[in-house]
């Protein structure tokens, strides 16, 4: 990189800084935008962990807990005092098309980690939720962060696969998914494809008012008509709208 090229690339970056800053008005968006920042040097500010849940786990934390109530007006189902600080739990549980919970239960949970500074040091996701996020996936998925776009009044990444190495992967069978989810909402019928619809609604003692929308989380997911294979994962979690397409981070061999 040349000298003038990386003079270039700092004034760009503190431009953005200045305009996300003064757009929003709000320093927890700030904060925000240097954990995208720091995407772009995934293995040195942060950590995947695999086990029976997926943690990515930050090494250089940014965020405060408040800034999640800030971003998504929604509280936590548990928050729990834990010697390294404060874990946050947020339950989603399947529910019918009148939000009402449907049995036998399905549900998954995404844990947050705070050290004693109150700052984010892990996220972590349930087995269930891995179901339709396979592991691998999205891991590659969250290096892609580097280099998207911002679109900050839609709430969306669009994620840029073309700049990380390919995987080798089987993409999550039709039939291994309902297994573990049962039957969808809805069903769309398309000519190559089918689109099985979930509802989750999350637990939580408070939402902010006009906020109410953002505790339902939408799932779609998109299964390809001739090898039963989920190859899309689309969603409305806590108001961050986020979007997979698998088939994007496959290597051409795979196919």
């Amino acid at each position: 990189m040349t000298r003038k090229h990386g003079i270039n690339k700092k004034l760009r970056i503190f431009g953005l800084l200045v305009l996300v800053t003064t757009l929003s008005g709000c320093m927890y968006w700030l904060r925000a935008y240097q954990v995208y920042l720091q995407m772009n040097d995934f293995d040195r500010y942060f950590n995947v962990v695999i086990a029976d849940d997926f943690t990515l786990q930050f090494k250089d934390p940014v965020l405060y807990s408040s800034d999640f109530i800030s971003l998504s007006k929604l509280y936590p189902s548990e928050d729990n005092a834990v010697a390294s600080g404060r874990n946050w739990r947020y339950w989603f549980r399947k529910v019918d098309s009148n939000q009402k919970i449907i049995e036998p239960e399905v549900k998954f949970y995404a844990d947050l980690n705070f050290n004693k500074e109150k700052r984010l040091t892990a996220w972590s996701f349930s087995p269930l939720f891995l179901q339709i996020a396979p592991p691998q996936f999205l891991e590659i998925s969250l290096r892609s962060i580097a280099g998207a776009s911002i679109d900050k009044d839609k709430r969306q990444l669009k994620a840029n696969s073309e700049l990380l190495t390919k995987i080798t992967a089987e993409l999550p069978k039709k039939s291994a998914v309902l297994a573990q989810l049962g039957p969808p909402l809805e069903i769309k019928d398309e000519p190559e494809q089918e689109i099985y619809i979930y509802h989750f609604l999350l637990e939580t003692h408070r939402v902010e008012e006009g906020y109410e929308a953002n505790a339902l989380n939408e799932v779609k997911l998109s299964f390809d008509k001739k090898n039963h294979e989920l190859f899309n994962m689309a969603g409305n979690f806590a108001g961050l709208k986020v979007s997979i397409d698998y088939r994007k981070f496959l290597d051409v061999a795979m196919f």
